[in-house]
């Protein structure tokens, strides 16, 4: 049976590339897909196959905007906070991301109601952080995706998330938790309101996005907290969730032609926002005799790269993983998983949001080094790259892990039960 399956992912590339791997699998099931995308992605999704009935999630400008280009600015202006710890950010990164999340999500709300009557879907999907009353109110299966680091999914057991707090050493999360109230009772109290005003239910204390009747996450299970926190019949685990989509990739012959480990380096579609940032640990790497893939995002003209490295506005990350020998990354729950997919160690530079837990938990496992993003020294940068890259057993047995994710097959998992969630 044909489904029509409706997506909202975020805005940003993370969760918009999840759902369009995800969603090229249904259409290629023979599904109808359609995306309630962010307006910068007009045309975008459409040249790849999908449906696009858009929303705004702010009053329209008449400028064209890139992809994602809201949180573009959004980290631009806000990057400074950066420098501060995870406590001292959710006053001034982590609020303001939610009340512009709350804005968002009351902007459009009329907009995705006359999406759901015009495309009548059979499913409706979310990979998102923030609920949406019309896609809960709309009497059809919902389905959340969390491609965020789980510990969106609180619980006793674990640390606090967007803490990047250690598993093993409660003594500071008391304190989070604390801060974490004192900064957000007060919106979470109004968008609470709010959402049951739109006719759906009240939110779970303190979160701002309600369970659907199926819940996926995207997490590997070597590096999960089900052990510590247990999740109930509804949630399942996609251990990754690697699009097929990307273009192929031959190495370039400035690379090719040197010797060395070869090296992956990306913040992301937003942290490669922070030139100073990507400059500096540029500058570091070229003093190494290793070679550097750089993903250079959308200041890539501001950037300089060294004789060792090649890079370029965007790469297809998923084809060029597989050829590297480590990933040094933000910590986004895309890059992080994807490196994990392939079995590669990481170093981590976390910014903001789950980057942190995501940081900690790679490093609290061994998978990795997580670094002060900041304030890193040289040696500490050229250090981790010696160690990892020396370390045979541990490159040995996250080469199996990957094997052993890829396996299971999240992409193809997460397609059949949207499908049964449909049926």
């Amino acid at each position: 049976m044909s489904l029509t399956i409706l997506f909202m992912p975020e805005s940003a590339y993370g969760p918009t590339n999840n759902c369009i791997g995800i969603g090229d699998i249904l259409r290629k099931r023979g599904h109808r897909v359609v995306f309630a995308a962010e307006a910068s992605w007009k045309g975008k999704l459409e040249a790849l196959g999908f449906e696009e009935d858009l929303v705004d999630l702010a009053p329209p400008t008449e400028e064209e905007q890139d992809p994602g280009q809201f949180w573009k600015d959004f980290i631009r202006d806000t990057a400074p906070e950066y420098r501060k710890s995870t406590l001292e950010q959710l006053e001034t990164v982590t609020k303001p991301i939610w009340e512009a999340l709350i804005d968002g999500a009351k902007y459009c709300e009329p907009q995705l109601k006359e999406i759901i009557e015009r495309v009548r879907p059979d499913v409706i999907v979310e990979d998102n952080v923030i609920t949406f009353p019309a896609l809960l109110t709309a009497g059809k299966p919902f389905v959340r995706i969390v491609s965020c680091n789980p510990l969106e999914v609180r619980g006793e057991g674990v640390a606090p998330v967007f803490s990047g707090l250690p598993a093993d050493d409660r003594s500071q999360w008391g304190a989070f938790n604390a801060e974490y109230d004192r900064t957000h009772r007060e919106i979470w109290t109004a968008f609470n309101e709010w959402v049951v005003e739109q006719g759906a239910d009240p939110l779970p204390d303190l979160d701002f996005i309600h369970e659907g009747d199926l819940n996926l996450y995207v997490f590997p299970e070597i590096a999960d907290y089900v052990d510590a926190r247990p999740l109930g019949d509804s949630w399942h685990r996609l251990d990754s969730s690697v699009r097929e989509t990307d273009g192929g990739f031959e190495l370039p012959a400035s690379l090719a032609d040197r010797d060395g480990s070869l090296v992956y380096f990306s913040l992301g579609s937003l942290g490669s926002a922070d030139v100073a940032l990507m400059q500096r640990t540029i500058d570091v790497l070229a003093t190494t005799p290793y070679r550097f893939i750089v993903s250079m995002g959308p200041l890539h003209e501001e950037i300089k790269l060294a004789d060792n490295m090649w890079g370029a506005e965007f790469v297809p990350q998923t084809k060029i993983i597989p050829m590297v020998d480590l990933v040094i990354t933000h910590g986004g729950n895309n890059t992080t998983t994807e490196a994990l997919h392939f079995g590669k160690p990481m170093i981590l530079l976390p910014l903001f949001w789950d980057q942190y837990d995501n940081a900690q938990r790679v490093h609290e496992l061994g998978y990795g080094v997580r670094l002060s993003t900041y304030t890193f020294s040289d040696e500490e940068l050229t250090g981790a790259l010696d160690r990892l890259l020396g370390d045979g057993a541990l490159r040995e047995r996250l080469a199996a892990a990957g094997e052993e994710i890829r396996g299971r097959d999240g992409l193809r998992r997460a397609a059949d039960l949207i499908e049964q969630a449909g049926a």
